[in-house]
C-alpha cells in the first residue's frame, strides 16, 4: 500500500520512525546515506527534514508536481511537495488553517523551500483568470521581496535579513484568491554598514549593475558600485552565484505584475538611489570644530532633488539640531560624528520605511475583496540562527527571535503531545527535551530581561553607554546559568571573552555578542529637524511612508528590541491558533561545496532543531489521533453495526469499529476522548477502505433514488402514452391515406413522362426529362475522370443529354489539362521536352524505347570533376554540356574499351583516363545509327576524306535514348539518327568496310562473328 512505510529505500530510509535503533549515531548515518545520493529529504512522521545540497537537482519540474498530487503523505518518497499537497488537502477537507514552520540556520535552504512550496501551490490549485492573476501576484512578491530584504552574508548568498510570515488565502473550491505579509525587523543597519565579505541589499547593486542607462543618468548614478561608500565597505560586490543585471530584469517586472505603476516605480528606484548618494555625503570640521559638508554639493543636490527636498534645509538638517527651549528653536551645531549618525539614520530610516511601504502595496496587490470566509496556509520564512565572529545587536534580536519559534515548537510538538497523552490517560513512555523556557525568560522577561535592561539604559537620563549597559546586566544576572561576561566567568572562560563582550548559552549554542552599538541600534533615533523635512518630501513614497510615523514628539518611540518583541509576540499568536507542519533546513557543510557533509556540523544542526526529542516522541506515540465522535461519523460506513447509526456511546462504537477493521491491540490505543492510532499506514488502511466504501454506498443510494424516480415516472408516461397512441394513430393513418394518393399521382406522372420521353418536352415528360439531367449529372459528378489520359470513365449520357455530356467532357478534359500544365515545373518542363524529342526519333522503332520512357534524364553522367584536369586541358576551353562512361568497340578486331564520352558545344570526345582519344567534330558527324532491337549499341558514321582518318565509331552505351537525345539537342542532328534493322555498314577507315549484325537471342552477347563482323545479340524486349 505504501512503500514509505513497509520497505526499505535503495539507500537508507525514508522515515526516520523506521530506524530499527534511535540513536543519533544510526540518524546521522542514515542521513549521509540518503544525501550521497542526492536524497535531501526525509521523513520524521509528518516532519520533513530537509538537507542543502548545494546544487541544482532535477527534483522540482511539472511532472514530478502532478506525480504528488493529490497522493497519501507516506505514498511517495519525501519531498516538499508531498508536505505543501498534505497540508493543501487537509485545510480542504477539515476546513481549518495551516501554517508551515521553515526553521534552521542561515544558508540551510529555508528561502529557497518557501519558494517550492509557493510555485507548488501555483501549478496544483485551480486555474481561473482571476486566480491565475492572484498567483502570479503571490510568485512574484517574492523576487521583490527579496532584492530589498535579502543580502550575501559569509554563510549564505542569498541571506534574508528580514522575518517574513506569509499568509495565502484559499477558498471552498482551493483556489488562491489572495495573499498577505507580515514582515519582521528588517535589518536596517546593513544599508550603511556591510562586515568584511559581505554585501548590501540585493537592489543597490542590481541598480548600479543593470539599470539602463538613461534610468542611471536621470538618478544621477554610474555604471557599477566601487564609488559609493555604502557598497565598498564589505568588499564583496561581486559573487559567482549572483547575477545582478538578470534579476533587475526580473525585478522590474515582478513591480508591473503587483501593480505598482511607473511613476510610483520611478520614486521607489529614486529612493534607492538617494540612499546612494546619501552615504557619499561626506563631513569636515570648521574652526570651532563643527562638522559642515566636505567637498562639492553634488551629491547633497542630488539627494534633495530625488526626494524633493530643500538642499538648504536638508545642509541644516545633516550638520544640525534643532533644540526647542521656552518655545524658541535654537539650532545646536553636530561634531563630525554627531552628522555621520544623523547621515546614517536618515540613509535607514529612508530605506526601513520604503520597505514597509513596499510590503504594503505587495498587500494591497494580493488583497482579497471578497469578505466570506477563507482557509489559509501561513509560511514562515525568517532568518535562521546566526553566530558570527563579531555578533552584535542584529543577532541578538535574530536569535531571540529563533528562541521564540524553538519555544513554539516545543509547546506545539514535544510539550504538547505529553500533555495530551497524560490528558487522555494513555500511557506514554516519557522522553526528556531541553525547554528553552529558561533563556526566553533571560531575554524578553518583563523588568529583569536582556531586552527591558536595554530599554532602560536608553532611556536612563545621563551618560548612557554600551558599557553600562553590559555592567547593568552583569548586576542583574550574574547567577544565571545561561549568561556569562568577561567579569563574572571563570580563569579558563575569561581568555575567550573581550571586556565588552557577553555571552548567551541558547539552545543552538554559546553566541558571544560585543555589546558595541547596543544602545544607538536599539534607539535607532531620528532628529526631529530632518523627520519634519522629509515629512514634506515631493517623492510620493517617502513622504507617503513618514507621514504614517508617530509625529507625538512628546512620547519616546517604542525600542527596535521592543517593538520587535511585540511582533514576535503577535506571531506567536497567530501561529498558534493554527496547525503546524514543520520543516527542518540543515546545512550540509560551511564551505557550500556540493556533496560535501559535514558530520559534526549535522550533528550540531540535530541537536538544537530537537530532531532526536521529535524522532523518540514519534516513535514512543501514535501518529494519528481523532475525537471518537468525529471518527465515528467518517468511518462507521465500515461497519454494518455502526451503520448508518450508532445508538450508544460513541467510544463504545469506536471500539466495535475497530475490531471489525481488525486493528492490533499495539495498534490503537482508546483514551478519554480520542483514539490514538499508532502507524500512519493503519489510518491509511482505513482511509482507503472507506473512500471504496463511499463510493459503493453512493452507487447504492444512486440507485434506490433512481429506481424510486424511475417507477413514479413510468407510471406517469405510461397513462400519457395511451391518451397519445389513440390520437396519434389517427392522425397517423390521415397522413398516410394523403400520402399514399400523393404517390399514386406521382406514379402515373413518371410513367407517362418514361413512356413520352423520345417525344418533344411538353408538360407530360418535363419533370421526367429533369429527373433524368439531374440523375445524370449526380452519377458523373462522383465518376468524374481524375486524369487526362483516362478515356473511359466518363459516364454513358442518356439519348436527350449526348451533346451536353460531350461539351462537358470537352471542358473537364480542358480543365484537367490547364491544371496540369500550370503544375509543371521549369525542370520538369525542359524533362519533358527532351522526352518528347526522344518519342519523336525512337517511339515505335526501338524495342526497348517503351522502358525508358518512365526513367528521367538526368543532366550529366560524369562531371568536370570525374575527368582526369590533362583531358581537360586538352579539350580547351569548351563547356561540358554532357559526358557518359562508354565501351569503346575497336575497328581492327572489335575489342572492348572502357571510355568517357564528353559532349561540348561543338564536338564530342572520346577520353582514355588523361588523353582525348578522338575528337568527333559535330560537322564531320554525318550519321548516327542504332538498331531496331533493346541492345545500346551505337555507330558514329564519321567523314573520311583522309585515308588516314579514323573511320566510324561504334560504342555500347546504357543511357542510350538519354545520351542520343542530348547528342541530338546540343549538335542538331534530330535528323542524323538512324533506326536499323539487321546491320549497319560501317567504315573502319577510308576504302575499307565491315558491319555491325544485330540479332535477338535468349542472351544478351557483343563478340566478334565468323565473317568478321560484330555480332550483337539482345534479349526480346517484355511486352507491357
Amino acid at each position: 500500500m505504501e512503500g514509505a512505510l513497509t520497505a526499505r529505500d535503495r539507500v537508507g530510509i525514508q522515515d526516520f520512525v523506521l530506524l530499527d535503533e534511535t540513536t543519533e549515531a544510526a540518524f546521522l548515518s542514515n542521513l549521509r546515506k540518503r544525501f550521497s545520493k542526492d536524497l535531501i529529504y526525509t521523513y520524521i512522521g509528518t516532519l520533513l527534514v530537509s538537507v542543502n545540497p548545494y546544487k541544482q537537482l532535477d527534483i522540482y519540474s511539472h511532472k514530478l508536481m502532478d506525480v504528488y498530487k493529490g497522493v497519501n503523505f507516506f505514498e511517495l518518497p519525501p519531498h516538499i511537495y508531498a508536505l505543501a499537497d498534505n497540508a493543501y488537502h487537509t485545510m480542504l477537507t477539515e476546513f481549518n488553517n495551516h501554517f508551515i514552520l521553515i526553521s534552521g540556520e542561515s544558508g540551510a535552504g529555508k528561502t529557497e523551500a518557501s519558494k517550492k512550496i509557493l510555485q507548488y501551490y501555483a501549478v496544483s490549485c485551480p486555474s481561473t483568470t482571476l486566480l491565475n492573476t492572484v498567483r502570479d501576484k503571490i510568485l512574484m512578491s517574492n523576487p521583490v521581496l527579496e532584492a530589498f530584504g535579502n543580502a550575501k552574508t559569509l554563510k549564505n548568498d542569498n541571506s534574508s535579513r528580514f522575518g517574513k510570515y506569509m499568509d495565502i488565502q484559499f477558498d471552498s473550491q482551493g483556489g488562491a484568491v489572495g495573499g498577505h505579509v507580515l514582515n519582521y525587523l528588517l535589518e536596517k543597519s546593513r544599508v550603511v554598514h556591510q562586515n568584511h565579505g559581505e554585501r548590501n541589499f540585493h537592489i543597490f547593486y542590481q541598480l548600479v549593475e543593470g539599470g539602463e542607462e538613461e534610468l542611471l543618468r536621470r538618478l544621477g548614478l554610474e555604471r557599477g558600485g566601487q564609488r559609493y561608500h555604502y557598497l565598498t565597505q564589505g568588499g564583496g560586490a561581486a559573487v559567482s552565484s549572483i547575477h545582478d543585471r538578470n534579476n533587475w530584469k526580473t525585478v522590474k517586472n515582478a513591480l508591473q505584475i503587483i501593480n505598482i505603476d511607473k511613476i510610483n516605480t520611478n520614486h521607489l528606484f529614486g529612493t534607492v538611489a538617494s540612499v546612494l548618494h546619501l552615504g557619499n555625503v561626506g563631513f569636515g570640521r570648521d574652526a570651532r570644530g563643527c562638522a559642515v559638508l566636505s567637498g562639492d554639493d553634488a551629491e547633497l543636490l542630488w539627494v534633495s532633488k530625488l526626494l524633493g527636498v530643500d538642499a538648504q534645509s536638508l545642509r541644516e538638517g545633516l550638520t544640525c539640531r534643532k533644540i526647542e527651549a521656552n518655545k524658541e528653536q535654537v539650532l545646536s551645531p553636530f561634531t563630525v560624528d554627531h552628522a555621520i549618525y544623523a547621515r546614517d539614520a536618515l540613509a535607514k530610516a529612508i530605506y526601513g520605511q520604503t520597505f514597509t511601504w513596499l510590503v504594503n502595496r505587495i498587500n494591497e496587490s494580493m488583497e482579497n475583496k471578497d469578505l466570506s470566509r477563507k482557509n489559509v496556509i501561513g509560511l514562515l520564512d525568517i532568518y535562521g540562527f546566526e553566530v558570527f565572529y563579531v555578533n552584535s545587536f542584529e543577532q541578538f534580536c535574530i536569535n531571540y527571535c529563533n528562541e521564540k519559534l524553538q519555544q513554539l515548537f516545543i509547546q506545539l510538538t514535544l510539550k504538547a503531545e505529553q500533555e495530551e497523552y497524560e490528558a487522555e490517560d494513555i500511557e506514554w513512555e516519557s522522553v526528556q527535551f531541553f525547554n528553552n523556557k529558561i533563556i526566553c525568560e533571560l531575554l524578553e522577561e518583563k523588568h529583569t530581561g536582556i531586552i527591558s535592561l536595554l530599554d532602560e539604559e536608553c532611556l536612563r537620563p545621563g551618560d548612557a553607554t554600551d558599557l553600562t549597559f553590559l555592567e547593568r546586566l552583569e548586576d542583574k544576572m550574574s547567577n544565571h546559568p545561561h549568561f556569562v561576561t568577561h567579569k563574572l566567568a571563570d580563569k579558563v572562560t575569561r581568555k575567550t571573552l573581550e571586556r565588552g563582550d557577553f555571552r548567551l548559552l541558547h539552545y543552538a549554542g554559546e553566541v558571544t555578542y560585543c555589546v558595541v552599538g547596543f544602545l544607538d541600534k536599539n534607539n535607532d533615533l531620528l532628529y526631529k529637524n530632518i523627520k519634519d523635512l522629509i515629512c514634506q518630501a515631493k517623492n510620493a513614497i517617502v513622504r507617503e511612508s513618514f507621514s504614517t510615523m508617530d509625529s507625538d514628539t512628546r512620547r519616546r518611540p517604542e525600542t527596535v528590541a521592543t517593538q520587535f518583541k511585540s511582533s514576535l509576540l503577535k506571531l506567536t499568536e497567530v501561529l498558534v491558533k493554527k496547525e503546524a507542519w514543520y520543516i527542518r533546513c540543515l546545512k550540509s557543510n560551511e564551505s557550500k561545496q556540493p556533496g560535501h557533509f559535514d558530520e559534526a556540523l549535522i550533528r550540531h544542526q540535530v541537536k538544537y532543531l530537537g530532531l532526536m526529542e521529535h524522532l523518540r516522541v514519534r516513535r514512543a506515540g501514535f501518529a494519528y489521533r481523532r475525537i471518537y465522535e468525529v471518527f465515528l461519523k467518517r468511518y462507521k460506513p465500515l461497519c454494518p453495526a455502526t451503520w448508518p447509526h450508532w445508538r450508544g456511546l460513541p467510544a463504545d462504537g469506536v471500539e466495535v469499529l475497530v475490531q471489525h477493521l481488525g486493528y492490533l491491540p499495539d495498534e490503537y490505543r482508546m483514551g478519554r476522548t480520542k483514539i490514538f492510532i499508532r502507524h500512519p499506514r493503519t489510518l491509511y488502511a482505513t482511509e482507503d477502505a472507506y473512500e471504496k466504501c463511499k463510493h459503493e454506498l453512493a452507487t447504492r443510494l444512486q440507485a434506490k433514488y433512481k429506481g424510486y424516480k424511475a417507477k413514479g415516472k413510468f407510471k406517469r408516461q405510461k397513462e400519457a402514452a395511451t391518451k397519445i397512441e389513440t390520437c396519434w394513430r389517427g392522425v397517423q393513418a390521415r397522413k398516410e391515406r394523403e400520402k399514399r394518393a400523393w404517390a399514386v399521382k406521382v406514379i402515373k406522372k413518371f410513367i407517362k413522362g418514361y413512356m413520352t420521353r423520345g417525344q418533344a418536352r411538353n408538360t407530360e415528360n418535363s419533370e421526367y426529362l429533369a429527373f433524368v439531367r439531374q440523375n445524370y449529372l449526380n452519377r458523373l459528378k462522383g465518376n468524374l475522370p481524375e486524369t487526362v489520359l483516362d478515356k473511359t470513365t466518363w459516364q454513358s449520357p442518356p439519348a436527350v443529354l449526348a451533346e451536353t455530356s460531350e461539351l462537358l467532357r470537352q471542358l473537364h478534359s480542358r480543365l484537367m489539362v490547364r491544371r496540369y500544365v500550370r503544375g509543371i515545373t521549369p525542370q520538369r518542363k525542359a524533362q519533358l521536352h527532351l522526352k518528347a524529342v526522344t518519342s519523336s526519333i525512337f517511339k515505335g522503332r526501338k524495342d526497348s524505347y517503351p522502358q525508358s520512357v518512365a526513367q528521367p534524364f538526368v543532366d550529366t553522367r560524369i562531371g568536370e570533376q570525374d575527368v582526369d584536369i590533362r583531358a581537360l586541358q586538352m579539350i580547351g576551353h569548351e563547356h561540358i554540356q554532357y559526358g557518359v562512361p562508354v565501351i569503346k568497340y575497336d575497328r581492327n578486331g572489335f575489342k572492348p574499351r572502357a571510355r568517357q564520352l564528353v559532349l561540348t558545344q561543338t564536338a564530342a570526345h572520346l577520353i582514355d583516363d588523361a588523353k582525348v582519344k578522338q575528337r568527333v567534330l559535330y560537322t564531320s558527324l554525318k550519321g548516327i545509327s542504332v538498331s531496331n532491337l533493346t541492345d545500346c549499341i551505337i555507330v558514329f558514321h564519321i567523314t573520311c576524306e583522309d585515308p588516314k582518318q579514323k573511320g566510324d565509331l561504334v560504342m555500347q552505351c546504357d543511357p542510350l535514348f538519354e545520351f542520343l537525345t542530348k547528342l541530338s539537342v546540343i549538335a542538331n542532328k534530330q535528323n542524323a539518327i538512324s533506326v536499323v534493322q539487321g546491320s549497319i555498314k560501317i567504315d573502319i577507315q577510308a576504302g575499307k568496310e565491315s558491319a555491325v549484325d544485330f540479332s535477338s537471342g535468349p542472351e544478351a552477347e557483343v563478340c566478334r562473328a565468323k565473317n568478321g563482323h560484330l555480332l550483337v545479340v539482345s534479349t526480346r524486349a517484355r511486352t507491357r
